[in-house]
């Protein structure tokens, strides 16, 4: 079972631009309620997709970098990359299901 990594402005490109699977990527800090909201959906989706697709987490305050690099301006920011390629982008607290329809398009 796939757990969601924890990634850093270090690991980054290796992790997800670089990565042989494609990736989503959760920009999330501690203070942001809505983050939290989401946080046990993104976890099923690593337990459910993981050995498909990699899912990541990046704590905003902690790495300042790669957000500002992709143009996060609010919290959750979830980004799906391909190819190293930002492919979709998706905002704010949702259903489950948003997220799983982002990870069907990456493996379909």
């Amino acid at each position: 079972m796939a757990e969601v990594i924890e990634v850093t402005d270090q690991n980054f490109e290796a992790e997800v631009l670089q990565s042989d699977k494609p990736a989503i990527i959760d920009f999330w800090a501690e203070w942001c309620a809505p983050c939290r909201q989401i946080a046990p959906a993104i976890k099923e989706l690593a337990a459910e997709y993981g050995d498909q697709v990699k899912i990541v987490k990046m704590d905003i305050e902690a790495n300042p970098g790669t957000p500002g690099k992709y143009g996060v301006r609010a919290i959750p920011t979830i980004l799906a990359f391909q190819g190293g390629q930002v492919v979709e982008q998706l905002q704010g607290a949702r259903p489950k299901a948003d997220f799983e329809d982002m990870v069907k398009k990456l493996i379909a």
